[in-house]
This record gives C-alpha cells, sequence and structure tokens, in this order.
C-alpha cells in the first residue's frame, strides 16, 4: 500500500461518481441525492485526509528537497484548491436536488476539482514517488485508510486559511 496510489484510487471514484451523476435522469432526484451524499462526503473526508496526513510531509518535502527557494507553494496552492471545492460543495446545497441549478452547480464542483487532482498528480504525487521512501509512503497509506474509514459518515467541512495552514505546518 503506497498514500499515492491510495490518493489516486480515491481522485478515480471522485470521477467515476461524477460520472455516474452525469449518467441519471434530472428526474430521479432520490438517485441524484443519494449518489451525491456519498460524492460530497468522499470529496469532504479526502480533502480533510490530505490536509492532516499528506500535505504536513508534502511541505516538509518541499523545505528539504524540491523548493527551497519557495517552499510551500505547492501545499499552499492545494490547500485553496480544497476551499475552493468546499465553497462549490456548499453552493450544491443551495438548490433543489435534480434542478438546472443544482446541475450546474455540481459541474462546477466537477470542474474546480478536476483542476486539482490533475494538477496534484503532477506535482505533489510525483515528487512524493520520487523523494520518499515506500515503508513511509505504506505508512502514510495505513494513517489515511484509517482516517477516511474512520469517517465514512461524513465530517463538519470548514474552509482553512492556506496561510494559517503554512503556518502551522511550515
Amino acid at each position: 500500500m503506497d498514500i499515492t496510489e491510495v490518493i489516486l484510487n480515491d481522485h478515480h471514484e471522485q470521477r467515476r461518481m461524477f460520472g455516474i451523476l452525469e449518467e441519471v435522469s434530472p428526474d430521479d432526484t432520490e438517485a441524484l441525492g443519494s449518489v451525491w451524499k456519498r460524492l460530497r462526503i468522499l470529496l469532504e473526508v479526502h480533502a480533510a485526509a490530505e490536509e492532516k496526513l499528506f500535505y504536513p510531509r508534502l511541505l516538509k518535502l518541499q523545505q528539504d528537497r524540491i523548493a527551497r527557494e519557495s517552499p510551500g507553494e505547492e501545499t499552499e496552492d492545494a490547500v485553496h484548491d480544497h476551499n475552493e471545492i468546499r465553497d462549490a460543495i456548499a453552493s450544491v446545497e443551495d438548490h433543489p436536488v435534480g434542478s438546472i441549478e443544482w446541475l450546474r452547480a455540481v459541474a462546477e464542483v466537477n470542474e474546480v476539482n478536476s483542476d486539482h487532482m490533475a494538477e496534484e498528480e503532477r506535482q505533489g504525487l510525483t515528487d512524493f514517488r520520487r523523494h520518499v521512501g515506500l515503508e513511509e509512503r505504506h505508512t502514510m497509506a495505513v494513517a489515511f485508510a484509517a482516517f477516511e474509514a474512520e469517517h465514512a459518515g461524513g465530517i463538519s467541512a470548514h474552509d482553512v486559511d492556506p496561510h494559517q495552514y503554512l503556518r502551522e505546518h511550515g
């Protein structure tokens, strides 16, 4: 087990769930609501797990090996992205399930989340595979999976100040 693979598997599941939402008729509000609830929980818990377990180590890696001139830019950007995703998720809740506005809001979550995942896959996960040993990646993967399992019913999502995050974890 490897933290980079656990995160990639979550990303795959997020993409799959957005695909399911695109296939369900807007009239089937029960199915849409159920799938959305599961996806919302997955997105929120995944972001919290990354902020608790992955990004602090990524920040240390950036400081030690990769970006000595500007450590933290990648982590700060990722935390900012999570806030955008949280805000987009919150806007979905403002609309009736299946309505045009709801579908647009879900599409916005998909867009900001997809942008974040692509960037993370190109940068942070690549940095980890190159510079962090498999034993440490395994230990992190176990902690990440345990965190997600512990919070499978959801969490109380809230925005995180990226600058404060860097001060606390830098």
